[in-house]
């Protein structure tokens, strides 16, 4: 993967590396990238921090409970958002002792990563207190199960190439809600939707 990373920063694009160990992280950023995005939070790799903090860049820090053979079993919570919440800021203070500025920080709160579909309605509609960490926000929700679920004819999930309008809609109810950025699988559509969303909001275009 380093040599595409190489051709596509010097053709000028801002590539993120979606990594947890802190050896890919570092050759990606040393080829071009510029943003860490660890779906970890920097604990499946405690050398991630120090690697970003380092190179001085973005550091995305999601919520994270264990590995994906795990996730079931560990979706369990008192109160999700409390709880996603409260691990989140757990991980910006390990970031922030291992010299990462606050103002690299991006927090992410790990929709669908043992989370079950309520838990993610559940993050989505008390998006504010994710926000009141004062970082940041990142949603994920590109066509996973909890929107498959949701849009379930009978017992019988959507399938993922069906679910790209429910995509487009949290795309833009999230930037309503004062999300940073989405991570989408179709650009277009989400970016069309956060541009309507903004302008709704501002009131003008």
């Amino acid at each position: 993967v380093i040599p595409v990373i190489k051709e596509l920063a010097a053709d000028g694009l801002v590539l993120s590396v979606d990594t947890t160990r802190a050896a890919v992280a570092a050759a990606a950023l040393e080829a071009g990238a510029a943003v860490i995005n660890d779906v970890s939070g920097g604990l499946a790799d405690p050398d991630m921090v120090h690697v970003a903090a380092d190179a001085k860049v973005p550091l995305v820090l999601m919520h994270w409970r264990g590995h994906s053979r795990d996730m079931d079993r560990l979706a369990i919570y008192d109160d999700v958002v409390t709880d996603v919440r409260d691990e989140l800021s757990r991980r910006v203070d390990a970031a922030l002792a291992a010299g990462v500025s606050a103002e690299q920080i991006v927090l992410d709160p790990g929709l669908g990563f043992a989370k079950r579909p309520h838990h993610n309605w559940a993050l989505l509609h008390r998006l504010g207190e994710i926000l009141d960490l004062g970082f940041p926000v990142l949603i994920g929700a590109s066509r996973k199960r909890f929107l498959g679920s949701l849009l379930a004819v009978g017992d019988t999930p959507r399938e993922p190439s069906g679910r790209e309008d429910a995509t487009t809609a949290v795309s833009a109810l999230a930037a309503a809600n004062g999300a940073w950025g989405v991570r989408v699988h179709a650009v277009r559509p989400s970016l069309d939707a956060v541009k309507v969303a903004h302008a709704w909001m501002r009131g003008k275009p």
